[in-house]
């Protein structure tokens, strides 16, 4: 093993708080955390990379943090970029007096300029720096204002190679790259000079991410080289694609796990469902594994090369599969805070006799308010409780003999309840369960009417019943 002081597996997840954790960000982290605990010594580090203060907000650090420890991938070490500055500094000002870097003074708008001109003749966007030649590159020209760049030999026909657990052998030509910028001052680093210093100086075995990162690599492989360092190991990730193949954006679905946590869907069966974007295991017949299962099973020899779809249909299946895992308090306890969230606190007793229902049908939490009329009494139109083309006055019939029904012998006996139903009119089911569906629920699409019933109780249940009738009056 290749890239570190002491051989050990260390591995390291380095979101910047810009943003709400990304769904791509929490499967690469999941991929280096199973990396990680799949040796016994390994280390799973989590370094939040907050250079870009303009940027950078603590609630989306907040957020990374309280995303990861709902995933449950307790990290083993944790560092922020911004506590880190005289470290930056240590190594920007070496490669200023080794001459491997300089100071820039072009303005933006003259960087824009020639971007612009060299898109318009079909070139790749490089800015070669002429600072780089001066004599006293290394020091500061207080009279302008300059950043900090790498030199990068240009003419020299070089290709970058490296090569990739995930990929193999990636080369990348030199003089593609232009100088590459590293800090905007001696103690304000830039993207790719603090991350390749905090991967040596955490002694980063293995750079597990994303492979939009691929160009990257290129520039710090250069920067590495630059001061001495070791490469890591590097083991780029498949995209995450929406169902069009293209890269996943909100258009496809959302983007942040903090949605996904918002509608309620569970961390297990969200590890799950990551674990499985773009890696195989080796049991590739299971399509449901426990963290302990994918833990021993992973290796990036089982990651793919090609994308992986964000199925939101898979998802819920997994995710269903795992509601479905809960006894009845288990269950309700979940859903709790999303029923109070909007009906208000419930009595916990009449919510589990709700909890076979949600169980069945429930593919992830939030989908509780679909069942409001347990919680509050239906609005509807009275159209809706028409059987087919059948008449007012029938409606009301089997409704008015339903209620008879439950008049007569409550609402706990099911088997009762369904006979005399069925009883009502032979041939023609539908006369007697739809307005009643219609009346207890305000819905042409719900549970059964007698299970409705069953919940709600009789008192409620003829309460519902005679204000339909009132409707056909």
């Amino acid at each position: 093993m290749s890239g570190t002081k002491n051989k050990e597996v260390r591995v390291r997840i380095a979101p910047s708080p810009t943003g709400f954790l990304h769904v791509g960000t929490a499967r690469a982290a999941l991929f280096n955390w199973l990396f990680a605990r799949h040796y016994s010594e390994g280390k799973f580090i989590l370094r939040i990379e907050d250079t870009d203060l303009e940027r950078s907000e603590k609630r989306y650090e907040d957020d990374i943090i309280s995303s990861l420890e709902w995933l449950g991938l307790k990290w083993d070490e944790f560092y922020k970029q911004s506590d880190r500055t005289k470290i930056y500094s240590k190594y920007i000002n070496k490669l200023l007096d080794t001459g491997y870097a300089f100071w820039c003074y072009h303005t933006e708008e003259e960087l824009e300029n020639e971007r612009n001109v060299q898109m318009k003749s079909g070139g790749v966007p490089a800015h070669w720096c002429e600072y780089k030649n001066q004599k006293d590159k290394g020091k500061k020209n207080e009279a302008k204002e300059g950043i900090i760049r790498l030199v990068v030999d240009g003419d020299s026909g070089r290709k970058i190679k490296f090569n990739d657990i995930v990929r193999g052998e990636i080369e990348f030509e030199l003089r593609l790259l232009g100088d590459i910028s590293i800090a905007k001052d001696i103690d304000i680093p830039l993207y790719h000079l603090a991350v390749v210093v905090d991967d040596y100086e955490t002694e980063i075995s293995h750079v597990i991410r994303g492979e939009d990162h691929i160009a990257n690599t290129v520039k710090h492989i250069l920067i590495q080289e630059a001061l001495g360092f070791e490469q890591p190991q590097y083991a780029h990730l498949p995209l995450i694609l929406g169902e069009d193949r293209s890269k996943l954006s909100k258009r496809h679905a959302a983007t942040s796990l903090n949605t996904y946590r918002e509608l309620g869907y569970l961390p297990d069966a969200m590890l799950n469902f990551l674990g499985f974007l773009g890696w195989t295991p080796r049991d590739s017949a299971k399509e449901i594994m426990t963290a302990n299962e994918m833990i021993e099973q992973f290796g990036l020899e089982g990651v793919h090369k090609s994308g992986a779809v964000f199925d939101i249909k898979k998802l819920n299946w997994i995710n269903s599969h795992y509601i479905k895992m809960e006894n009845d308090q288990g269950l309700i306890n979940l859903i709790a805070p999303f029923v109070e969230k909007y009906f208000g606190k419930q009595d916990v007793e009449f919510m589990i006799k709700m909890a076979k229902i949600f169980r069945e049908r429930l593919e992830y939490l939030d989908q509780v308010k679909e069942f409001h009329f347990f919680f509050k009494e239906p609005k509807y139109d009275k159209e809706l409780l028409r059987w087919k083309n059948s008449q007012d006055s029938e409606i009301k019939e089997s409704l008015t003999r339903s209620r008879q029904i439950v008049e007569d012998f409550g609402v706990e006996d099911k088997q009762t309840l369904v006979s005399k139903l069925d009883g009502l009119y032979p041939g023609n089911r539908g006369l007697a369960y739809w307005p009643l569906r219609v009346a207890l629920s305000g819905e042409k699409a719900s549970p059964d009417p007698v299970d409705i019933a069953m919940i709600l109780g009789k008192e409620k249940t003829l309460e519902r019943v005679m204000g339909a009738c009132d409707l056909l009056v």
